[in-house]
């Protein structure tokens, strides 16, 4: 039976990558969807796609992401548990690997920002460290080194590499010759949601595709919604309830 993709709804997060589709009243949970792929895929997906939702999203990553990024290939790269790539998979199950914890310590910084880690950590200094500790922790400290090395048990090192370089190497205009000739073949209605305090995928880069759509007549087609909020780029997992109503009325559900 042929599968008719009749409306995609993207939730965009750099390392958590997930993505839900709404087909033929189905919806299937994908994971390791890179959001920013959404652009393309309304260029070149199936010709019955009619909706796609777009949060957080951009149409290449910000230099300052490729420099975040750069800490943590470089992190893993010269972790001698790394062997070059020929590592040992159990073992890194088993103890994590330093170098990838070191990354995603670096990466976990642009999900949130000033804002919203003097709410949640302040200037909170471990209980069980001394304040003269060479090694005492501030509490986002520990935060990070906590989500760090559990993540490199659980996350492939050369996973993560590849998914780095592809994120960095993304452009949604390559293949054409502007921005405007690429988004000029988005046949479907494109609904578009952005965060205000997001730190890692700016607001105004969502905008700069609603501009690009309605110059190019689509205004018809297209939607944006600026979420006012500030907690950074984790904000579409945790207040949901700002933009639901929205995401509602855009499957038709309200």
């Amino acid at each position: 039976m042929e599968l008719i993709i009749s409306r995609i709804f993207v939730s965009l997060d750099a390392m958590s990558m997930v993505a839900v589709i709404w087909a033929s009243e189905l919806w299937i949970g994908y994971k390791n969807i890179i959001a920013s792929a959404v652009v393309p895929f309304a260029n070149e997906g199936p010709r019955k796609t009619r909706e796609i939702s777009l949060l957080q999203g951009i149409t290449k990553p910000l230099i300052i992401a490729v420099a975040i990024n750069k800490i943590g290939i470089e992190a893993i790269r010269n972790d001698p548990a790394f062997k070059d790539g020929y590592y040992d998979v159990d073992e890194v199950k088993e103890k994590g690997m330093v170098g990838l914890a070191v990354g995603r310590m670096a990466g976990h910084l642009s999900f949130l920002n000033e804002s919203s880690m003097r709410e949640k950590f302040g200037r909170n200094y471990t209980e069980s460290d001394g304040l003269y500790e060479l090694f005492g922790r501030f509490e986002v400290e520990r935060y990070l080194e906590y989500n760090g090395h559990n993540f490199s048990k659980n996350f492939d090192p050369l996973s993560y590499l590849y998914a780095v370089k592809t994120m960095n190497i993304f452009n949604a205009a390559r293949g054409s010759d502007t921005l405007e000739e690429a988004l000029s073949k988005i046949k479907s209605e494109f609904h578009l949601i952005s965060f205000k305090g997001d730190v890692l995928f700016f607001p105004e880069e969502m905008h700069e595709i609603y501009e690009v759509m309605c110059k190019l007549g689509k205004r018809d087609q297209c939607s944006y919604l600026e979420v006012d909020s500030d907690l950074g780029h984790d904000a579409f997992l945790i207040e949901v309830d700002k933009f639901s109503d929205h995401i509602l009325e855009i499957l038709g559900d309200k």
